[in-house]
């Protein structure tokens, strides 16, 4: 019944949101480096961050605490870049506070040494942004989000538990809420900043909380196709000396629904169902092969990613 109530609050959030967007115009105004071409409401990911103070409200202690503090910097930050931009300095402090509050739940300081810590600011940070890039078309995020979402249950029923079942349940459900206006030929409203961002955090506290439960890298194979997708994307605008932090149409999902011109809705599908495909693999295949499952798939995942220069030259 508190589910239902938590789908009812967040269906009534996402409505109201959508009046004040409206009123004050946050909208998403098509470019040429869009995979859009109507213009639509913006920050309707807002909805990640409504679902943690209802997760906290419904679920309060220390490491909630935390977690909100946490969510709460990236989602004003990114929030706010998304209605008048803000420069790259001010975001990345907010991430690295944001990490800061997630290594706190964790009880990460004074536990692993300081250049351990080092690396995993630098990883964590890259993930959430990496997952911010790949917010381009209809659906992916909710979708992508819900494939790494449904092997992390699994494992927290099942492998091992490393973080209150709610604290899983609260985004598949608001990812569910985000689909229902987003997952459409066309979009009631897009995530913005403020939704890829916060649902990263998320996702990467999650991970960490895993990782440490279980003293084990391979669970970042629950991301591997964003992994390979982003990193790959950011080498290859590395080597035509582009930019990396300004927006481009490089992404092989980009290029797949703007070049190729496949509905945006199947190419979210096609990731979601691939990224589910290899952390089902992952989570049956790690205790007989070790890392080389996800070595393979990383090699597969690369091998299918050549496609996409032969997909340009077209």
């Amino acid at each position: 019944m508190i589910y239902l109530l938590i789908i009812l609050l967040l269906f009534f959030a996402e409505i109201l949101y959508f009046r004040i967007a409206n009123k004050y115009n946050i909208i998403d105004k098509p470019n040429e480096r869009s995979s859009h071409t109507q213009i639509t409401l913006r920050g309707g990911g807002i909805i990640f961050w409504i679902a943690a103070v209802l997760y906290v409200i419904f679920n309060p202690s220390e490491i909630a605490g935390w977690f909100l503090v946490g969510i709460t910097l990236v989602a004003v930050v990114s929030f706010w870049d998304d209605i008048q931009g803000l420069g790259p300095k001010i975001r990345l402090l907010a991430h690295l506070l944001a990490m800061t509050c997630a290594f706190y739940l964790a009880n990460v300081f004074g536990e692993y040494p300081w250049w351990a810590i080092a690396i995993a600011y630098i990883v964590f940070i890259g993930i959430m942004n990496v997952y911010n890039f790949m917010d381009g078309i209809n659906g992916i995020t909710g979708l992508y989000t819900i494939a790494v979402l449904l092997p992390m249950m699994y494992v927290n029923y099942y492998v091992a538990e490393f973080a209150p079942h709610d604290l899983l349940r609260y985004p598949f459900l608001a990812s569910v809420v985000f689909l229902f206006f987003n997952f459409r030929k066309r979009a009631k409203c897009f995530a913005g900043d403020v939704g890829s961002i916060s649902i990263a955090f998320w996702v990467v506290t999650l991970l960490l909380l895993l990782i440490l439960k279980t003293q084990n890298l391979i669970w970042v194979g629950f991301l591997v196709v964003y992994g390979v997708d982003g990193v790959v994307t950011i080498l290859h605008r590395i080597y035509l000396k582009q930019n990396i932090m300004k927006a481009h149409r490089l992404h092989f999902f980009q290029i797949l629904a703007n070049e190729q011109k496949i509905p945006h809705r199947l190419v979210s599908f096609i990731y979601f169902v691939v990224q589910l495909i290899c952390s089902a693999l992952i989570v049956w295949l790690y205790p007989i092969m070790g890392w080389w499952i996800l070595a393979v798939l990383i090699l597969i995942l690369m091998l299918v990613y050549l496609l996409k220069f032969k997909l340009m030259k077209k």
